[in-house]
């Protein structure tokens, strides 16, 4: 008998509140917040909201999501995506009429060490002085 990766599948009636972690994959469908930690892949489908930090090997974004993303290889957001906050993936995939707000670190250097981009991309941030500043010169 082959091995058959399961799927763990927050139903749509279902709201979540913690940290979850997980080896194989994972759908949210209902509502989550918190923290995820998965070595496998993520789905947050059409009907589902996620408010949490979340790494995974793979994401695939359909619903809302409200939190900083990072996948090991990839992030895929679909037209009914939308995404307020950072991401970080080796590949981004998405279609058109996804909405990001955020930060968006795709490529090699983000695969290696999402860590350290992640503190470039907050280093390259202006501090609330610098934009005081630039927009009282004008």
């Amino acid at each position: 008998m082959a091995d058959k990766k399961e799927t763990t599948v927050i139903a749509p009636d279902t709201y979540i509140k913690g940290e979850m972690v997980f080896e194989n994959s994972a759908t949210i469908q209902g509502k989550f917040e918190g923290r995820i930690a998965a070595k496998g892949d993520l789905t947050v489908a059409d009907s589902a909201t996620c408010a949490a930090e979340v790494e995974a090997a793979n994401i695939i974004v359909d619903g809302k999501v409200e939190g900083n993303l990072k996948a090991s290889s990839s992030i895929t957001l679909t037209s009914n995506a939308k995404l307020v906050g950072d991401l970080v993936t080796a590949k981004l995939i998405t279609a058109e009429g996804a909405s990001i707000s955020g930060h968006v670190t795709v490529g090699a250097t983000a695969k290696e060490n999402p860590k350290q981009v992640q503190a470039q991309v907050q280093a390259a941030k202006p501090s609330q002085a610098q934009a005081r500043q630039t927009s009282g010169s004008r």
